[in-house]
């Protein structure tokens, strides 16, 4: 298994994105008068996905933090399949675009369940991580300092 270096190098951004992407796509064939509705909120949603777990990337030095965000982008993708199921039975989208984005957003939702239950190995905090080191002897505060 190859160490993530980014948020982009995990596999459940990779399939985020490229659900936002679908879902990008897929809305534009949406009537005009879903502009405001199911359209922006389906695109806003899938975006966030990814934007959250990018964020919780960003805020792993705290495993509580880190794993509230992650529950977010999790809710995300409810909200998303939520969508997705309104697109279905208002007629936009086909049952087979449906079940691929389904399973799609599925596997999201099992990469983020799996994230949270194994916080410890994302977080900087981790026990077994040195996080904090000696601070070098010319950093140190010493008599002359004001």
């Amino acid at each position: 298994m190859a160490i993530a270096r980014s948020f982009r190098d995990l596999r459940r951004s990779q399939l985020a994105r490229e659900g936002a992407r679908r879902v990008l796509a897929m809305t534009k064939a949406f009537p005009p008068e879903e502009r405001y509705s199911l359209t922006n909120q389906v695109r806003r949603s899938s975006r966030a996905v990814k934007a959250i777990l990018a964020e919780a990337w960003g805020r792993r030095r705290y495993k509580a933090v880190f794993v509230n965000k992650v529950d977010e982008s999790l809710g995300e993708v409810c909200e998303t399949q939520s969508w997705l199921d309104d697109a279905l039975d208002c007629g936009y989208i086909d049952p087979a675009v449906h079940q691929e984005l389904e399973a799609l957003y599925a596997e999201v939702a099992a990469k983020l369940n799996a994230m949270i239950d194994k916080a410890d190995d994302f977080c900087k905090n981790a026990p077994d991580h040195n996080y904090f080191q000696e601070e070098p002897a010319e950093y140190q505060a010493g008599d002359d300092d004001p």
